[in-house]
Formats: structure tokens, C-alpha cells, sequence
């Protein structure tokens, strides 16, 4: 079994989805598993759907049109024959949602951004089936929800293992074609719950995890993994063979090719993962497996952008010690701070992190009740892996650097 994840770039329009099409069939598809994220930009969309639900409902209707209109252009575009029946599916799909917000009862944001924002990985999936069907590639839906099952911290779910083997096992697979959603999983009471920005790569490697697949693909508009992202940063490089435990590292620092949780599983089996371009199937991309380090040997550059630096120093001249960082891990845990970079000294303490979910300000209002504060909104945090001296001095250039650190093989630098 293989298992083939196309990302929201791979299928934004017609044409993607018959890219697609081309794709397995330079491919094949015998004994393979394929993981669609939702197309385009549709996560997006569907976050501002969320978004008019808890703070404008007079916008409601016309984000959602938006998103309709967008998916049935698509579907036109493929489908041209009237009366199909994946409009009917689609529709369906959409009466959902519509049903949803129209019934609902919680006011916790989460929970309502799962149950909304899913559907764009379950449109995608039902379009990219239909296509395939129609054009001789016989496939098996699946809705991947009644398979992974995680708990219920909504927006970042956590993969129940046991359930999730026993559910995915029962799909004994044979020669046919798999296609399901990335993203997406349900906890016990079967609502849907989501992995994370990006969990579609995460999905794959769950299903073989799940399924001790030969290898795992994600299919991409880049060659495979680069050094560099190219939109930052130039003359990026294409890597051509990456460790785990390299590609763990880089994808620990930020690399955004790859999904943070996505390697664990892989390595646990040693199930390689291949980053191959859509556009071009035939090039060999880059691979991720076991062996050391990453060939070529060059520097490699990751990018936070949208950051905060905090500088916290006691206000009484103290140590701040195992106690008082254990206290504020415990905050930035409470209010969901992602964690970057940490740096300390006898009586302060510096953390850069990523206030993805908007609740600074009630964490600076209760770390001023304790400590000294003075914070930096709309930093970037840079990494660079294997460094040299060249390297570090392309990203000092023009920029004021307000913290740096440095190991053996990593230095990172937060600049304005």
C-alpha cells in the first residue's frame, strides 16, 4: 500500500484536479491510498465563515456563498453534463454546513471552527472522486472521520491510537484506489475534530502508520524539500535525501514543507517519505528515511514571521527559577502559546512565541502581575540549521536582531 497526499495547491481549479488524473496515471494506482486537502484556498474561506458566525452574522450568507460558488464553478468546469449527480452531493454537503450553524448551540469557537471549516476537505474529496471515476479510475470514498479518532481539543486533536489502528484495520485493503480527506478526525461523541493547520501530511502518515505502508508521497509545487522556502528567501536549493531526524529537526524549527507530527510515525516503522513535485511526477524529488543528516550538506533557512518576543525579569530582583518557569509554562500552556525559542538568565527570561489562537492579551495582563514585561509584536524568528558564518551574515544584514542563540549545529535570531 502507498499513500499519495495532494495538498490544497494540487487541486485549486479544474485544471489541478485533472493534473491529478495525470499524476496516477504516470503513477498507477493498485494498492494506493489517496489524501486530498481542500481545495485552493478553501480554508481560508471557511475560517471567515467562522469568523461572520460569532462576529457579523449579516455576512454569514455571503461567505458561505462565496465558498459555494467557488466549489460548484470547479465542478462545472469538470462536470459539464447537467444534472450530475455530484452537484446533488455537493449541495448536500452545503445544507450541512448551513444546518449546523443554524442549529447550534455552543458558543465555544473551537468546537464550532471544527464542525464549519472540515467541510472543505469532504467537498474537495467528493469532487476529486467523481472526476476520477468518470474519467476510468474506479475509487472508494471514504469519510476519514469514522477512522481517526482523537479526543477533544478541538482546532489540534490528538490521535487516539488504539481506537484509530482497530477502525483503519477493518479496511482491509486490496488492489482498489482510496480516496479520503486529510485534516479531519472525530472524537467519541463522533463530532469532527481537526489535527492542525497543515494536518493533511499528518493524516498520511496515520493511515500508514495504520496500514505499514511501503512509502508514503505528498505531492507539491515545489521539487521536493528545499533549503530554503524560495518566497523568503533566494537561491534556494533542493535537498535531495533528508534523515528523520534531520527532517524532525527542521520540521520542529518551522520547515513548512513538511508537518511537524507528520514524521514520528513514519520513523517509528521506517515508512520513507517522498516530497515530489505535481507538475513534474517523474523527477525524483526529495526523500526522507533513515541514514544521517541531509545531502547536499548545506545551510538551511526556516522563517516564523508574526511572532512575539517576551522579555520577562522579576520585580524584586529575584531568581526566576524552576518554580517560577514552571508557572509560566503552566500560562503559556493555558492560553495555548506555541513555544519557539526560550533563553535565560539569573533573573530574567526571554520566549518567543506564536500567538496563533489571539490570546495575548490576557496572558500579558496576568504575567504583569508577577514579573516585569516588555513585549515585541510582529517579530520573525529565524533558524538556520548547519550554519556558517556567510550564512548568519545574509540574515543580520539591515535587520536589528533583539535575541540570538546558538548550539553546535543551529543558531536562531529574532529580528524587527
Amino acid at each position: 500500500m502507498r499513500v499519495f497526499k495532494f495538498g490544497g495547491a494540487s487541486v485549486k481549479d479544474a485544471d489541478g484536479v485533472r493534473n491529478v488524473l495525470k499524476v496516477l496515471s504516470e503513477t498507477g494506482t493498485e494498492k494506493t491510498f489517496l489524501v486530498v486537502s481542500a481545495m485552493g484556498k478553501t480554508t481560508n474561506a471557511m475560517e471567515a465563515v467562522v469568523r461572520a458566525y460569532f462576529e457579523d452574522k449579516g455576512t454569514l450568507a455571503a461567505a458561505l456563498d462565496e465558498v459555494v460558488a467557488y466549489h460548484l464553478g470547479i465542478a462545472g468546469e469538470l462536470f459539464p453534463a447537467e444534472g450530475h449527480p455530484v452537484f446533488d452531493r455537493l449541495r448536500g454537503l452545503f445544507e450541512e454546513v448551513r444546518g449546523f450553524l443554524a442549529w447550534n448551540k455552543s458558543p465555544k469557537y473551537g468546537f464550532v471552527y471544527d464542525q464549519v471549516v472540515g467541510y472543505g476537505e469532504l467537498l474537495s474529496t467528493v469532487i476529486v472522486s467523481a472526476f476520477l471515476e468518470d474519467s476510468g479510475i474506479a475509487n472508494t470514498w471514504l469519510d476519514i472521520r469514522k477512522y481517526i479518532k482523537t479526543d477533544s481539543n478541538y482546532r489540534d486533536g490528538n490521535v487516539q491510537w488504539e481506537r484509530t489502528q482497530e477502525a483503519i484495520a477493518t479496511l482491509a485493503p486490496g488492489k482498489e484506489l482510496f480516496i479520503t480527506q486529510g485534516f479531519l478526525g472525530s472524537d467519541e461523541n463522533n463530532f469532527t475534530t481537526t489535527l492542525g493547520r497543515e494536518g493533511s501530511d499528518y493524516t498520511a502518515a496515520i493511515i500508514a502508520y495504520c496500514l505499514n505502508a511501503q512509502s508514503v508521497t505528498i505531492w507539491k509545487d515545489v521539487p521536493g524539500v528545499l533549503n530554503a522556502d524560495p518566497r523568503y528567501f533566494e537561491q534556494a536549493s533542493l535537498l535531495n535525501r533528508i534523515s528523520y531526524r534531520e527532517a524532525i529537526e527542521l520540521a520542529f524549527y518551522g520547515a513548512s514543507v513538511i508537518h511537524p507530527k507528520t514524521l514520528q510515525p513514519l520513523q517509528r516503522k521506517e515508512i520513507p517519505l517522498h516530497v515530489k513535485s505535481f507538475l513534474k511526477p517523474a523527477d525524483p524529488g526529495t526523500t526522507v528515511g533513515s541514514g544521517k543528516g541531509i545531502e547536499p550538506e548545506v545551510p538551511c533557512f526556516i522563517v516564523k514571521k508574526d511572532q512575539v518576543l517576551m522579555r520577562l525579569s522579576s520585580l524584586d530582583f529575584s531568581f526566576i527559577v524552576e518554580d517560577s518557569i514552571g508557572d509560566l509554562f503552566k500560562l503559556l500552556h493555558d492560553h495555548r502559546m506555541k513555544v519557539d525559542m526560550i533563553q535565560n538568565s539569573a533573573i530574567s527570561f526571554s520566549v518567543c512565541i506564536d500567538n496563533k489562537f489571539g490570546r495575548l492579551p490576557e496572558l500579558l495582563q496576568q504575567l504583569r502581575g508577577r514579573f516585569k514585561v516588555v513585549h515585541h509584536e510582529n517579530v520573525s524568528l529565524y533558524t538556520i540549521r548547519h550554519f556558517n558564518a556567510e550564512a548568519i551574515r545574509s540574515l543580520q544584514n539591515g535587520r536589528e536582531v533583539l535575541l540570538e542563540q546558538r548550539s553546535k549545529e543551529t543558531v536562531q535570531l529574532v529580528v524587527k
